[in-house]
């Protein structure tokens, strides 16, 4: 058959769509496919695309266009596949496949069809595929941190969300399964677990007729990986046992990451999580209670259909209330296949933007004072990046994930991939600078 061709990923979007690229990698790499991150040297390019906002969909559709007027032949996967399918395929005749979010463990098929002409459409309707410890992965992040899905897929039906359309509903892997990818990461040398879902906290309800959260936090306790951090963690999720489990398990960090998304019961019961109005405060308070040196990140939507001014006064006092380590904030996004595309009292644009723009302002000054609280602290370190010459190094504490929150840059002789303690001499707003020990 001569040499099999050579292939580059541009992967977009979220960490889940990370883990799908990886696994599209390793299982290449296990095929004898030639892997390039030169687009330009690349036989074919995989785009994995992003689909869940329309300003996402438009950085997708960018790359897209860029890659057809280099003229590279493009195989499209990820939530814009999923989403959009044959008019992909109509607007872009250098597209020479579709792969769906369910069907990314065909792509080596889909490539040797691609060889033989044919023009190939891989997406199953309603997907029900997940990746296990089992399926190559090939690693795109540094070699200390590695995102771990415990499930895929969400069962909630969020009036402004499209996920369930584009990735199914819930399906979580075994405790088993989990844990025995975790040995295979920390035998890697990996010093950060990051536990990835739709909702971290409903981990288990489908296979094992309850959320099992707090059982898996344990068994990955047994785990010699330093770190395991919990993301997109839902505060209805957060029971005593999960609580309990983050609290006494040696290797979970106390950060928690939970896309609350709005502060008003009528806000919260319009985008459909009527449940959440009631436990927001007493949630958070329980954990700062519970966990006293908890890390709260969370997310915001403003200028959701019906956010009154009123209701916005409500979200800025809550956040000013409860002075979250770290706050995104994103403006309302109209998703035609969503319940929140049809409704009354729609917000302009430009209006959403300028709360975005002030909750933010709101924000700064808590994230300052949170970081100055950390001047003369000594604390662990994970170095990720090095400067040999300048013997500068940029790594992270458990205050920060990465990607989404702040560095520390440190000082000193420090080894890359290693965990050393740092006292932290100043702050700014989002990051820290510290000198090693």
């Amino acid at each position: 058959m001569g040499n099999k061709p050579t292939i580059a990923i541009s992967h977009l979007g979220c960490e889940k769509n990370r883990i799908d690229s990886e696994h599209m990698l390793g299982l290449l790499a296990a095929k004898g496919y030639n892997i390039d991150a030169n687009e330009e040297l690349a036989d074919y390019v995989i785009v994995n695309t992003c689909s869940f906002i329309q300003e996402a969909r438009e950085e997708s559709v960018r790359t897209l266009v860029e890659l057809a007027e280099a003229n590279k032949k493009i195989i499209i996967s990820g939530c814009m596949a999923q989403h959009f399918q044959e008019e992909l395929l109509e607007e872009l005749p250098e597209a020479v496949a579709l792969v769906g979010t369910g069907d990314y463990q065909k792509i080596a098929e889909v490539i040797q069809r691609v060889e033989t002409g044919e023009r190939v459409t891989e997406v199953t309707q309603n997907p029900t595929f997940v990746a296990d410890e089992s399926t190559p992965r090939y690693r795109t992040t540094n070699e200390a941190v590695a995102y771990v899905r415990v499930a895929e897929g969400c069962d909630y039906r969020c009036a402004f969300c499209i996920i369930p359309h584009l990735r199914g509903n819930q399906r979580s892997r075994s405790i088993e399964s989990i844990v025995t990818e975790a040995q295979q990461l920390a035998d890697q040398g990996v010093q950060e677990i990051i536990l990835i879902s739709q909702i971290t906290t409903n981990y288990g309800l489908d296979l094992y007729g309850k959320p099992k959260l707090a059982e898996l936090l344990r068994a990955l306790g047994k785990v010699d990986v330093p770190w395991v951090r919990i993301h997109y963690a839902y505060p209805t999720g957060l029971t005593e046992q999960v609580i309990d489990a983050i609290r006494e398990t040696p290797n979970m960090l106390p950060y928690l990451d939970l896309p609350l998304q709005h502060s008003h019961p009528d806000i919260l019961k319009a985008m459909n999580r009527p449940w959440q109005g009631q436990v927001n405060d007493k949630i958070i308070e329980k954990l700062k209670k519970s966990i006293p040196n908890a890390i709260l990140r969370t997310t915001f939507i403003v200028g959701f259909p019906g956010e009154t001014e009123e209701y916005f006064e409500h979200l800025i006092k809550f956040v000013q209330r409860h002075k979250f380590d770290h706050v995104g904030v994103f403006t309302f996004s109209p998703e035609k296949e969503t319940p929140a595309y049809q409704m009354e009292n729609q917000i302009l644009p430009e209006i959403a933007q300028q709360r975005r723009n002030y909750l933010m302002e709101i924000q700064q000054p808590i994230s300052a004072q949170k970081n100055q609280n950390c001047v003369g602290q000594t604390v662990e370190v994970l170095i990720e990046q090095e400067n040999p010459k300048t013997q500068e190094h940029i790594g992270r504490s458990s205050r920060f994930a990465p990607e989404v929150d702040g560095v520390i840059y440190v000082e000193g002789e420090a080894q890359l991939n290693s965990i050393i303690p740092v006292k932290i001499t100043h702050a700014d707003t989002y990051d820290l600078y510290g000198k090693v020990i």
